[in-house]
């Protein structure tokens, strides 16, 4: 991961500056830094190195490479002894994480920026792009690309804002406390969301409420004045969020008393979904946006929200909405061999699973609608009953046909069938790297005027399956 800085170099000096280190300097002359990366493969004589520690390696094991390579500057916990004599500059900290998001924080101090930031367990990459797409309209805008939503990538975004940008949207995800603390920290938002809390990251959480006090920090960076928009059908974060120099709004589709922003008369069809908004007691009509699902009118009733608050108007609301097209491993709908397909491959949760059941039961469809499901990840010790209950949903959702891959992906298969699914219409393979069986089965069963979705955690790869199904 390697960034060129927005503004202008930076020098060992500052850099033990913005992150309270001990700076080390043994250096011969100037050493100006334009780039930053975590990666010692890709440092050179311009980058800053940043040695983070990993599940799977520790950067500081890499630092004498990075110098090899050329680097002369290196944000590190320790110098290890093998870079002894090495002529580059250390700045010692206590966490690397936590003195880097210091450091972008530094790095952007003064310098004008209207930032909006966003959480919440399913839904963060939509609603950062439905929110930029509005903003784009009027304002010359920054937002978080790829998986730049970590830790560490998400303040490597904040330090590569051009200064000709005046807005920015940084989408920040999670898999502990203090990790959205210090984006937030680092980011100072002018508006925050937590757009929902659902069952994703349990296996290190342990329970919904401690998920919603993780998703709440984001309000510890937010700017005297700013606001914080929570979703307003969660009672976890009224109960859990706490009050500050800030205004709290809510939004939603289903507690029309506890809500300020409202969305309703939700119309979804084969080609998108139509909604009403409420905005603070303003009425906009017939909003519109490229996604088939109720829960994506609560997504983009986020990013409305947000534009809205910062002075966007109502026809850049009702265009930006309309701009966004998702990308191939999101909610992609497209039609191969007469066969609607429903490609959402990037990530999987119960909620954001039933959520595309019910997106494949909205579809108008002349033949069978057939899903393949597979594992949903880091769900804690109650996977085996959430794989279960999903199986129970899909059996109730009208599907003809159910595929699943993996281990807990039969979890669902044997749900489905108890539920009153023909076991003649499951099939269920529990090696996720065997796929050529199930291919084989898909593609005996389907045939023109089917649809078929397709919906897995991010691990389960299941784009393969559509490859080669699809080509």
């Amino acid at each position: 991961m390697k960034i060129r800085l927005g503004l202008s170099e930076m020098r060992a000096e500052e850099i033990a500056r913005y992150c309270a280190g001990e700076l080390y300097d043994f250096t011969e002359g100037d050493c100006p830094i334009k780039y930053v990366c975590t990666d010692s493969r890709e440092a050179d004589s311009e980058t800053l190195f940043v040695a983070t520690r990993g599940e799977r390696a520790d950067g500081h094991d890499f630092i004498s490479s990075a110098i090899k390579s050329g680097c002369r500057c290196v944000l590190c916990e320790y110098v290890p002894t093998d870079t002894a004599g090495a002529k580059a500059a250390f700045i010692t900290v206590e966490s690397s994480i936590d003195a880097f998001s210091l450091c972008a924080k530094g790095y952007r101090e003064g310098k004008p920026l209207k930032t909006v930031a966003l959480t919440g367990s399913v839904g963060k990459t939509t609603t950062k792009e439905l929110t930029a797409a509005i903003l784009r309209r009027e304002r010359r805008l920054f937002a978080t690309e790829g998986n730049f939503n970590s830790v560490i990538g998400m303040p490597m975004s904040l330090m590569s804002v051009e200064e000709d940008r005046d807005t920015a949207v940084f989408e920040m995800g999670m898999s502990g406390f203090g990790e959205i603390r210090a984006m937030t920290r680092a980011a100072t938002p002018d508006i925050a969301m937590v757009i929902n809390v659902g069952s994703s990251h349990l296996e290190y959480l342990k329970t919904r409420d401690n998920i919603a006090r993780a998703k709440l920090e984001i309000a510890e960076g937010i700017r005297e004045g700013g606001i914080l928009l929570l979703n307003g059908d969660e009672p976890l974060l009224s109960r859990h969020v706490k009050r500050g120099k800030y205004q709290i709004i809510y939004v939603g589709s289903e507690n029309r008393e506890g809500c300020e922003i409202f969305a309703e008369n939700i119309k979804v069809c084969d080609t998108g979904t139509e909604f009403d908004l409420d905005f603070m007691g303003k009425r906009i009509n017939s909003l519109k946006i490229n996604l088939i699902g109720k829960q994506f009118a609560v997504n983009a009733s986020f990013a409305a929200a947000a534009a809205l608050l910062m002075g966007i108007s109502e026809g850049s609301v009702r265009g930006g909405l309309c701009d966004y097209v998702p990308d191939s491993m999101r909610q992609s709908i497209y039609e191969k061999d007469g066969i609607r397909i429903i490609a959402d491959c990037y990530n999987a949760a119960p909620e954001s699973t039933r959520a595309a059941i019910d997106t494949l039961s909205a579809l108008t469809v002349k033949g069978k609608r057939i899903a393949l499901l597979g594992d949903m990840r880091e769900l804690g010790e109650d996977f085996e009953r959430m794989h279960r209950e999903i199986g129970e949903y899909a059996a109730r959702g009208g599907l003809d046909l159910l595929f699943t891959l993996g281990e807990s992906g039969a979890y669902i298969a044997c749900a489905a069938i108890d539920s009153g699914m023909s076991a003649q219409n499951v099939f269920a393979e529990r090696d996720q790297e065997n796929t050529e069986s199930l291919v084989a089965e898909i593609r005996a069963r389907i045939e023109p005027g089917d649809a078929i979705l397709f919906k897995a955690s991010r691990g389960v790869r299941l784009e393969r399956v559509i490859s080669s199904l699809f080509g």
